[in-house]
């Protein structure tokens, strides 16, 4: 029932920006499958789950801000909407820490600590991919240097660059 609450406050939060909850939704049913299918323990799918859910909070305020979402001010701007965010769900104290940090951190690709963090940033290329239009060239290197699950990869090899 949790997640389900956070779902319905990310579609309001988002104002009616059908891609903005429609990219949120998408790297959510990603996350969900490939943590599910590498077998993560409950906890962790659980924050991946949460961190899927919430991991573009910051994208109206870089908008309104910047003038683009890019990786870099998304991950600046994160933590303090998070904060505000999140304390209605009353999370257990290191679980709330463990999302802040995987979505402060989802568009940076290396020194990847945790599997959690390792299906959050393959859900959200699986979805950035498509709506980015990405080359087959970039997949193919963005595949070989960051994805690492074998569910993710599989993924990503069956959807993009099928033989």
């Amino acid at each position: 029932m949790l997640k389900a609450r956070m779902i319905n406050k990310m579609i309001d939060f988002y104002k009616g920006n059908k891609s903005d909850v429609r990219h949120f939704l998408k790297v959510y049913a990603y996350a969900q499958t490939i943590g599910k299918l590498e077998g993560l323990d409950e906890k962790t799918q659980d924050t991946l789950e949460i961190a899927a859910i919430v991991h573009d909070i910051a994208c109206p305020l870089c908008r309104e801000k910047y003038g683009n979402t890019s990786g870099n001010h998304q991950e600046a701007e994160s933590e303090a909407l998070l904060r505000i965010f999140l304390s209605e769900f009353a999370l257990p104290a290191d679980q709330e820490e463990r999302v802040i940090y995987l979505v402060t951190h989802h568009h940076t690709y290396t020194d990847v600590q945790g599997m959690d963090y390792q299906i959050l940033l393959e859900a959200d290329y699986l979805v950035n991919a498509d709506e980015s239009q990405y080359s087959e060239e970039s997949i193919r290197n963005f595949c070989e240097r960051v994805f690492q699950t074998e569910s993710g990869t599989h993924m990503l090899r069956s959807i993009y660059l099928p033989e």
